[in-house]
């Protein structure tokens, strides 16, 4: 279950409560079953996995992407696997730990483990939003963000794209000024 902090400390759990505190930035939250496969399950609870364990389990949740594709024209799709032993974790995190935009939409299933997305409201206030295992979030394009891991620094997530360059950050400067 999703978790959305505001910055006087308010926090909500339920989908209606932070889809109305995210409206203004038209942020798409939703629950996506990732289903009972026991295989699937198996390899979504390691920390590490084989391009071949990899396309497994997108194959599996493809029927998600069949439905992006065809609705929203989406072409592409990958699993990110990150975990404290990636190496270089550090540094690739940190290409998004700062207030940034992308000129594409930002989706993401999240499948294992858990990311913190932070957004600059309209009004200038900051939230996080913490999403966890089987749920989807759509952070449309040119919407002010940054991203990092929990403690736990695990999460699988498969991301979704309509151009094959990816999301290319486009910082801000904001500086984040969350839980200040």
């Amino acid at each position: 279950m999703a978790i959305l902090q505001l910055q006087d400390g308010t926090t909500y759990t339920q989908l209606n409560d932070i889809t109305q505190e995210l409206a203004a930035l038209n942020v798409q939250l939703n629950h996506w079953s990732v289903g009972d496969n026991p295989e699937i399950r198996r390899l979504l609870a390691q920390d590490s996995l084989t391009d071949e364990e990899k396309e497994q389990i997108l194959q599996a949740l493809d029927n998600y992407f069949e439905h992006l594709k065809q609705t929203a024209g989406y072409q592409s799709r990958d699993l990110i696997v990150l975990h404290p032993d990636v190496l270089n974790l550090d540094t690739m995190l940190s290409k998004f730990d700062r207030c940034h935009y992308h000129t594409d939409d930002e989706v993401r299933y999240i499948v294992a483990g858990e990311g913190v997305f932070g957004f600059v409201r309209p009004d200038g206030s900051q939230v996080e939003l913490t999403v966890q295992p089987e749920e989807y979030i759509n952070v449309p394009a040119n919407t002010e963000h940054w991203f990092h891991l929990t403690p736990s620094r695990r999460v699988k997530a498969v991301r979704y794209f309509t151009t094959t360059e990816g999301w290319v950050p486009e910082y801000t400067g904001t500086a984040i000024n969350f839980g200040a």
